[in-house]
């Protein structure tokens, strides 16, 4: 093991036990580097090799290559949260309030029903496959439904966290 004791410490022994014209000193001598030229090398050293490394991937992680044509053609939640739910009477019966997903796919949307502006209006859930939207997202459709029929079912509370 190697001690570093002092600025200019040798590396095998104590220079100041030797002659300064003994082989031994001159062996000493050589061998002799200031700290700082050893820490800065052992600095460089590490810093090469953890920058070079690839990062490992995260156990149970994997990459998945996306077709962006697919998702240029799906509908962005965001900018359907807010509309209008129509039946196919063309007559309004609700707004789409959220989207209820699990950790697989979108199960629920969650719609609101009666009131006025927002005010008094109470929440009921479909299941998302039951709501038909257009091509551009501007027009969603419950076919059969009508407010009256969603007004029955049962109101859903969001769970509060």
């Amino acid at each position: 093991m190697i001690a570093f004791n002092r600025l200019g410490a040798s590396l095998d022994s104590d220079t100041r036990t030797t002659s300064p014209h003994s082989p031994r000193h001159a062996l000493a001598a050589h061998r002799t580097a200031p700290d700082w030229m050893i820490w800065f090398a052992l600095a460089s050293i590490t810093a090469f090799t953890t920058t070079t490394t690839p990062a490992l991937p995260q156990a149970g992680v994997s990459l998945v290559k996306v077709d962006f044509s697919v998702v240029a053609n799906g509908y962005r939640m965001s900018k359907l949260l807010g509309s209008n739910v129509i039946n196919d009477k063309n007559e309004k019966i609700g707004t789409l309030d959220d989207v209820i997903a699990d950790k697989k796919q979108v199960n629920f949307a969650v719609l609101q029903v009666g009131g006025f502006l927002g005010v008094g209006g109470r929440l009921i859930v479909v299941p998302y496959e039951s709501l038909a939207i257009d091509d551009n997202g501007q027009k969603i459709t419950l076919p059969g439904a009508s407010k009256e029929e969603l007004k029955k079912l049962t109101e859903y509370h969001y769970k509060s966290s």
